[in-house]
């Protein structure tokens, strides 16, 4: 007869815009958790369900290190809804007060949470100065803390968001790595995307670097520093200066809700 391991983990569930995680608090307790592990706890029919995992651990420097998995189990580079999540999970759990200073995979960020009420939040996150990107009028290619590919098309409503999005994310002239994939279609001065995620590899109600992306892009062909983004359930806010060949103080502003919490049991095998 088979034997099993059963831990049981503490989480708490949160979405930006629709993007949605799980929040393990690690500060006091380590948790180990496998690629496998992540993938469970991350499928939407036999886990808790959620486009990514991440586990706030103590930093030496700063009120906390964010580690960030993508639902496929995998670690990986920073997630600009997942950090705006972090920071009212962190706040919510009382490592932090309001304002905080963090570290993700892509360097230090600063975040500030308005509480409206038990469950909404509104939170402004710092991302990382662009200092190289590629645009050729077309569309952008830039890292704001993940790779994005940014596109103009037209009639974004119907259009092939995942049958595209594959392609791009996979094309190895674009990246060895593979990118996100950001569509954007203006109307006036209201600019709205939907968005291909690597590791998740389908779309996702919205993505903060996406957005991030999609308002630097928004920049150069339209013009602006102070640019909305809508997504498929919400409105995020993108702030910057643009000096020259680069971008600067990049802030994204945006809704966070605090879903549930509860205890999840984590069976492996323990032959």
């Amino acid at each position: 007869m088979d034997s099993f391991d059963i831990q049981q983990i503490k989480f708490c569930k949160f979405h930006g815009a629709g993007n949605d995680f799980v929040m393990i608090n690690a500060m006091r307790n380590p948790i180990s958790l496998s690629d496998n592990d992540v993938f469970h706890i991350c499928n939407r029919r036999t886990g808790i369900g959620a486009d990514g995992l991440i586990m706030i651990t103590p930093s030496e420097s700063y009120d906390f290190k964010m580690r960030y998995f993508n639902c496929d189990g995998r670690e990986s580079t920073f997630c600009g809804n997942g950090g705006r999540c972090a920071a009212c999970f962190a706040y919510i759990e009382g490592i932090t007060s309001e304002s905080m200073t963090f570290e993700a995979m892509d360097g230090v960020h600063k975040a500030t949470v308005s509480q409206l009420s038990d469950c909404l939040f509104t939170v402004s996150l710092s991302m990382r100065d662009i200092e190289q990107f590629q645009f050729d009028g077309e569309r952008l290619l830039i890292n704001t803390g993940s790779p994005h590919f940014v596109t103009k098309v037209h009639n974004l409503k119907d259009f092939d968001v995942v049958g595209q999005g594959r392609k791009i994310r996979c094309d190895k002239e674009i990246s060895e790595d593979g990118v996100n994939v950001d569509f954007m279609e203006a109307h006036g001065n209201d600019y709205y995307i939907r968005t291909y995620e690597r590791g998740v590899e389908d779309e996702t109600l919205a993505c903060g670097t996406g957005v991030t992306a999609s308002a630097l892009a928004a920049s150069l062909w339209f013009g602006g520093q102070d640019i909305d983004i809508h997504t498929s359930i919400a409105t995020l806010n993108v702030k910057f200066q643009h000096n020259g060949n680069g971008f600067s103080n990049i802030v994204l502003t945006g809704p966070a809700t605090y879903v549930c919490n509860g205890t999840y049991f984590l069976v492996r095998n323990a032959d």
